[in-house]
Order: structure tokens, then sequence, then C-alpha cells
């Protein structure tokens, strides 16, 4: 234990640089307003920090669409995601087949399999981040190149990975919390479970995300015990990938300004969270009226798929045994899944460019004070 503290300390101590950021050369972005005394959560105050919330999300968008290189960082994004599902089917897999013995038990009570894969997972999305704020900060005249920027955020591994595993363990305590505050709701209040670890369940049994009344096609496949590798990922894989993802967009709400600090001026993990913090003090309220902006847009379009439902007249087609959808309305809704997807990480992208924004207006609040 002693020599993992002291590979922490010395990791938390890892690049000790002094900060080579110019604003100046960055060229794009939320431009922030001055400062202003007085309460900002009433009044013109309260109009100022809504507006500066909403704009920082306007600004990535308008960044995104002049810079649509950055689009690599939506595609990438959604294969680590995707990997997340194909892993967590790969574990309940796993768990099925191989037979109970005590490394298994011990891993799997320990949960170590799960931070494993979240860990995994976390440090891509946090490297491509870091690939994300440099290409903007790098920028000098022509469109943004993320290609360069992820190739510059290879520098910074160390503390990513050591700040992806305070995450994933972070990921796993939260989310284990959530599920058994949930799971013990006494029956008057199981009306909450709507809000609970498996928000997605209800859904993904509907249409368009559940397209057929072929249950066999899920579950009977030969050679695997009449239990299809495919259903393992979707739906199941699917809604663990789900729930991790919203465990973690909370975690990175809180610490938005982390990666910034140590990519763009190199501070070491330990000044960076602790920097990230001071910020937080400064723009809190603009940071959260961002990222309840874009959940909204993303939430908003997602109920489409309620549009969707009324035209095709198919709402729940697992549980209506005299109608199969056609082959155009699950060819459609495939599509309508593709599309809502990719709309989703364009959006995710859109909140990746705002944080680097945020963090500009940050720092010059904490320089003016």
């Amino acid at each position: 234990m002693t020599q993992v503290s002291e590979i922490a300390e010395h990791w938390f101590g890892l690049c000790r640089k002094a900060p080579v950021f110019r604003a100046s050369e960055t060229g794009i972005g939320y431009q922030p307003e001055p400062a202003h005394e007085g309460s900002p959560d009433g009044g013109a105050g309260g109009s100022r920090t809504i507006r500066r919330g909403i704009g920082a999300a306007l600004s990535g968008t308008k960044t995104l669409i002049h810079n649509p290189q950055l689009l690599w960082f939506s595609l990438l994004a959604g294969l680590v995601l995707a990997g997340n599902a194909i892993g967590q089917g790969a574990l309940r897999y796993l768990d099925r087949a191989v037979q109970p013995g005590v490394i298994v038990e011990f891993a799997r009570d320990m949960y170590i399999l799960d931070f494993f894969l979240e860990f995994i997972t976390v440090f891509c999305l946090l490297l491509l981040l870091a690939g994300l704020v440099l290409s903007l900060s790098s920028k000098k005249g022509g469109p943004a190149s993320f290609s360069k920027g992820l190739a510059g955020a290879k520098k910074y591994w160390k503390p990513i990975f050591l700040w992806s595993l305070v995450l994933a363990l972070a990921g796993i305590l939260l989310f284990r919390i959530w599920r058994y505050l949930f799971f013990g709701l006494p029956p008057d209040f199981r009306f909450l479970n709507t809000f609970g670890p498996y928000f997605f369940d209800s859904t993904i049994n509907q249409f368009p995300f559940n397209w057929t009344l072929d249950w066999a096609m899920f579950t009977e496949l030969p050679g695997y015990g009449g239990r299809s590798l495919l259903l393992l990922i979707y739906p199941f894989g699917v809604l663990e990938a789900m729930n991790f993802l919203v465990i973690n967009l909370l975690l990175f709400v809180l610490t938005p300004f982390v990666v910034p600090l140590v990519v763009l001026e190199r501070k070491t993990l330990r000044e960076a969270v602790a920097g990230s913090f001071a910020m937080m003090k400064k723009i809190w309220a603009e940071t959260v009226t961002c990222a309840a902006f874009l959940g909204v847009v993303v939430f908003g379009v997602f109920l489409t798929y309620l549009l969707v439902q009324a035209v095709s007249g198919i709402v729940s087609p697992y549980e209506t045994v005299m109608f199969h959808p056609t082959v155009t309305w699950i060819t459609l809704a495939v599509l309508y899944n593709l599309v809502l997807l990719a709309f989703a990480f364009v959006v995710v992208t859109v909140g990746g460019i705002a944080a680097r924004d945020l963090y500009l207006s940050a720092k010059n609040r904490v320089s003016a004070a």
C-alpha cells in the first residue's frame, strides 16, 4: 500500500511546469462577458447567468459548424460507448458461461470487471476530450484539426490515466448507491423507480426501440444454450452503457475544467482538480445552465419517438401478439435510432467545446478576482 501511495503521489505531482497557455491564440469560441459584482442568482444577474450558459452552448454549436473535423470526436466517442455496450454484454455472457469459483465470485462481488470496463471507457473518452480541447486551442486562422489535437493529447496520458481511475471508482460507487436506494423503496414510493437506474427499461421495450415481435431472433441461437449474444448486447449491454453514461456525465459536470487545466496550463492532476473546483465556484451556475440546456435539447429530440408511434400505430410490438411490424417500419425504426444516436453524440461534442469556452470565462474571472 505504501508503494501504491508513493506512485499516486508521484503522478499527482506529474509534469510540474509553468503555464504556457495563451488565450489570444485560440481565436474562436465563447467570448465571456466581464465579471459583475453583486448577486448572480436574482434579477439581472440571474438573467446574465442564463444567457452566458445558453450562450456557451450556442457558441459551441457555431464552432462545430465552422470546424466539421471535430465531428471525429462524435464518431470516436460513439464507438467507445458502443465498445462499452459490447463489453457489458460480454460480462453477462462470462457470468453465465464460466463456472463459479473463488476468483470469479470475488471479481463479481467486488465489481472488479465492471470497474475495469468503466476505467477503459472513461480513459478513452477523456483522451478524446483532451484532443478536442487541444485542437480548438491550437487553431491559428484555419479550421481546427482534431487529429493534431488527439496526437498532442498523448503527451498527457499519465494524468489522464490517473484521473480516469478516480472517475471510474467514483462512477462505480455512485451507481451502486443509486441502485440500492431505488431498490429499497417502500411500495408506496415505487413510482420513483421511473427516475432510477433502469429509467430506460420501459422505453427500450417500445417501438421504435424494440422493432420486432420475433423474440426468438434474440433469444434462440444454436450453440449458445438458447441465449443469443445479440440479446446480451441489446438491450442489456446498451442499458448498462446508458446508465454508465448518465453517471459519468454527472461527474463531468461537477469537474469540467480538470482536463483543460491539465492540457492547456500543464497543471499537475492535484493542481487541476483544485483549480477546477475554484473555477466552478465562479461559474457553477453557467455550467449547470449550459448542461441543462443541452440535456433539454437531447430530451426534446428523444421525445419524437412518440410521434413515430402515433404515425406507425405501434407502441409495444413485443406485447402485441396479433401484429408484426412490417419490414418497412423495422427499417425506419433502425434508421431513426441511428439518427437519434448521431444527434446525441453531436450534442456531446458541443458540450465538450462549451466546457472549454466556459473554462476561458472562469479563468478570466479568477484572474480578475
